[in-house]
């Protein structure tokens, strides 16, 4: 468990210091934003959909560090997938974290999952699940081609 936890606070904090993708996106053509009121976390995902695949993802906003860090490693895991894919990739990981099972992921879930699955101790910690899937309520809102703000109230 202790190794767990030090994988989680270094991925956390390697993507928090340094997040990948956190720019505007070129030819964006969906757009969405989240607001976490609780610790006043606010994002903008952008995507470049062509042909059914997320060609590009960028995101802006500022947060905490695990907000930032879910939206790094977040772009990063839907860069070149389906709109299906992606779809699922958020089902899964919204499932992580706010599952009724406390279960570890099976080994099935933890491929598909990847990188993600160090995210699975935050659930430990309900205030912070908020912060964690923000960016995946903006993703999947932006996936539908919505406009409205989400929040996490």
């Amino acid at each position: 468990m202790s190794d767990i936890r030090e994988l989680y606070q270094s991925v956390i904090l390697d993507h928090n210091k340094r997040p990948r993708n956190f720019r505007k996106v070129d030819g964006a053509n969906r757009r969405a934003e989240g607001y976490n009121p609780l610790c006043g976390d606010k994002v903008a995902v952008q995507l470049r959909i062509e042909d059914g695949v997320v060609r590009d993802v960028g995101f802006e906003g500022s947060g905490c560090a695990i907000s930032t860090a879910s939206a790094s490693m977040m772009t990063e895991s839907v860069k070149g997938r389906s709109l299906a894919d992606a779809e699922q990739l958020f089902q899964r990981f919204h499932d992580l974290l706010t599952g009724e099972t406390h279960a570890e992921p099976s080994v099935d879930e933890q491929a598909a999952l990847g990188k993600l699955t160090v995210f699975s101790g935050v659930r430990e910690y309900p205030a912070r699940v908020k912060c964690a899937t923000l960016v995946w309520h903006a993703l999947h809102s932006a996936l539908e081609g919505r406009a409205d703000p989400v929040s996490t109230e």
